[in-house]
């Protein structure tokens, strides 16, 4: 839901999601005021009232590391369990006790099923068999090896190893081109100021990509034991005309902030501007509902996991 005129209402049915459903290649006003990025990121509102005929705007700013010279490995794992507990010094059973204490050796202190049997303890997400001293995070982990041939199940199982990576990010000019920028929900008409507002708003997203990307490029920690270190500065290449040589640029982090803080100065003289101030929503109480039923159903779920 959508605060207006203080009061709450569906959010497609205020004045912003209203401006949203006529968002188009030929009125993309609401999309910059709104939410910029999707503009250069690319959207498809195939969840609003129109479907799957709701706005689409391409995506402008594309980018892939690719690993040169590329060696697969294998994964090892094992564990040594310090107590020194064996398998066999099971079964485990989950605990009646309800202090705190989840497991118990003890067949006479386990809970009961409704036959009166001991439960074994089954901790979900755990590698094991119900009852195993493994299910409460004892006892050795056999060695064992791993690699992409044999384990096709976990792709990537042994790891890769590559001689260097290289980086190509493309920004779309035509895309951001054939974006239009009419006032107040008017037609777009071909006039010098029309033109003028256009160009502003273009030259923004542009900067916003190449922002995004400089900024990307100063920490490529992409996930545990993969970071990568750029060799050289990034370099940014306009295509012109077919056939000529590409001109070749250097921008940078700071450089590229700096030449986005322009263009929206810019854009804001021609009279193109965006909400500065996040858009609040607050959640209807049909959702809260759903929400808490959810996590109360994965809660039961995760409790009888358990007591399996």
């Amino acid at each position: 839901l959508y605060p207006q005129n203080g009061k709450p209402q569906p959010f497609r049915k205020s004045e912003i999601g209203q401006a949203i459903d006529q968002a188009d290649v030929r009125n993309a006003t609401p999309l910059y005021d709104l939410c910029p990025t999707a503009l250069v990121l690319g959207m498809w509102d195939s969840t609003g009232p129109k479907g799957g005929l709701g706005a689409k705007f391409e995506r402008a700013l594309t980018s892939e590391i690719v690993g040169v010279g590329a060696s697969l490995g294998t994964k090892t794992s094992s564990r040594i369990d310090p107590l020194g507990i064996e398998t066999n010094a099971g079964p485990i059973y989950l605990a009646a006790d309800g202090n705190g204490i989840e497991w118990t050796p003890d067949p006479e202190q386990a809970e009961k099923d409704k036959n009166g049997k001991p439960i074994l303890f089954n901790r979900g997400g755990t590698s094991g068999k119900p009852g195993n001293p493994s299910k409460a995070n004892h006892g050795n982990v056999t060695p064992s090896l791993s690699d992409i041939a044999r384990d096709s199940k976990e792709f990537l199982a042994g790891g890769v190893t590559i001689e260097y990576a290289e980086q190509t990010t493309v920004l779309s000019l035509p895309a951001l081109r054939r974006l239009r920028f009419p006032s107040n929900g008017e037609a777009w008409r071909a006039t010098d100021e029309q033109r003028q507002r256009d160009r502003a708003a273009q030259t923004v997203l542009a900067a916003l990509g190449l922002c995004a990307a400089e900024l990307a490029a100063v920490d490529m920690d992409l996930r545990s034991r993969c970071l990568l270190f750029p060799e050289q500065p990034r370099r940014w290449q306009m295509l012109g005309e077919p056939g000529t040589t590409p001109t070749e640029y250097t921008l940078g982090a700071e450089a590229a902030v700096a030449l986005l803080r322009e263009a929206i100065a810019d854009a804001q003289r021609a009279g193109v501007t965006w909400q500065e101030e996040p858009v609040r929503l607050v959640p209807s109480e049909q959702l809260v509902k759903l929400v808490r039923k959810s996590q109360e159903q994965a809660a039961k779920e995760g409790a009888e996991e358990g007591g399996d």
